[in-house]
């Protein structure tokens, strides 16, 4: 991967779009002691090197859920029986085409992969473990455990900024 030259000014931006990324240009500028041309500029930098992967707007759960039920949050540990590269890649080409599975974390040590699942309702979650999990040879333990209330959700990467004077 190569080496990206991020200074204090695109780490203002950076930390002004991870909070609302509908501001304006303008807006932006002026917070991030910038001219509009400048800010416009070194945006389009960022996402062209991929510091910015995408911008999207984050829906709320519980407003919706009158007209589309609560659903179901599961964190659910996957183990394999084989973790050969070969085999984790193929795990992970398995679930990450998958709607439901909101993320997908190799982790270490414990289980080989965390995942974030949100499913419709629990006949949907069984569905989804049918055609990922109990259909896989090479899984050998699933564990789900299921959210009961979120707390906190908050995409954002902590950016350590400089003062602005």
């Amino acid at each position: 991967m190569e080496s990206i030259n991020i200074d204090d000014a695109d780490l203002r931006l950076l930390d002004l779009l991870q909070t609302d990324a509908s501001r304006s240009n303008q807006d932006l500028a002026e917070r991030a002691h910038l001219s509009p041309p400048t800010s416009l500029r070194r945006i389009r930098r960022l996402r062209q090197l991929g510091v910015i992967e995408r911008e999207v707007a984050l829906l709320s759960p519980d407003r919706l859920a009158p007209m589309l039920g609560h659903g179901l949050t599961a964190l659910v540990e996957i183990t394999l029986e084989r973790q050969g590269a070969e085999q984790l890649d193929a795990f992970e080409a398995r679930v990450l085409p998958e709607p439901a599975v909101q993320q997908c974390y190799r982790v270490s040590p414990g289980p080989d992969f965390v995942l974030v699942v949100h499913c419709a309702h629990m006949p949907a979650f069984l569905a989804l473990t049918q055609r990922l999990f109990t259909s896989d040879a090479n899984v050998r333990n699933t564990k789900a455990f299921f959210s009961v209330k979120r707390a906190k959700f908050d995409p954002r990467l902590p950016l350590d900024l400089p003062a602005v004077d």
